[in-house]
């Protein structure tokens, strides 16, 4: 019979296993229980209605060159199938769809369950700014509405 060595290793790597099974079971939990900060209130908009939740509390972040945060808007009325194009921005005035065109950063995407969007958003979250919802209709009609930024959201509490 061999005599294994009274290693550091062979000491603690049952316990080690046992560490990373429970961490396994911990960040299942995380991930099938998520929690999402509060949504933001319902609004009419032409013929929809339109729920905006954050997925976080987290200030914006870089993605593909554009600071961005991440949403799901909830579509309670309307058909979403009726919107040709709809975009998400966070600032002091809305982007006019002429400039929102001309990429994909803050166009909402999904299915009729719950759009996603990666809403263009500036570095730096203050009062002062609102998020802004642009859609356009397959008619060529234009809508936009807005939510006032959440303190949560800012990014200087």
């Amino acid at each position: 019979m061999a005599r294994m060595q009274n290693t550091l290793w062979n000491r603690y790597k049952y316990k080690i296993n046992g560490l990373i099974l429970v961490l396994v079971g911990y960040f299942l939990y995380q991930s099938l229980f998520p929690q999402f900060p509060d949504a933001l209130p319902t609004q009419e908009q032409g013929a929809f209605e339109v729920t905006p939740i954050p997925y976080n509390v987290d200030a914006p972040y870089l993605h593909d060159g554009t600071y961005t945060k991440d949403f799901l808007l909830l579509f309670s009325k309307g058909q979403v199938s009726a919107i040709r194009q709809a975009y998400l921005t966070i600032g002091i005035d809305p982007l006019p769809l002429a400039t929102l065109q001309l990429g994909d950063a803050g166009i909402l995407h999904g299915s009729q369950h719950g759009q996603e969007v990666h809403a263009i958003a500036p570095e730096v979250l203050r009062a002062e700014h609102k998020i802004w919802l642009t859609i356009e209709d397959w008619q060529g009609q234009h809508q936009v509405t807005s939510w006032a930024l959440p303190d949560i959201l800012h990014s200087n509490h």
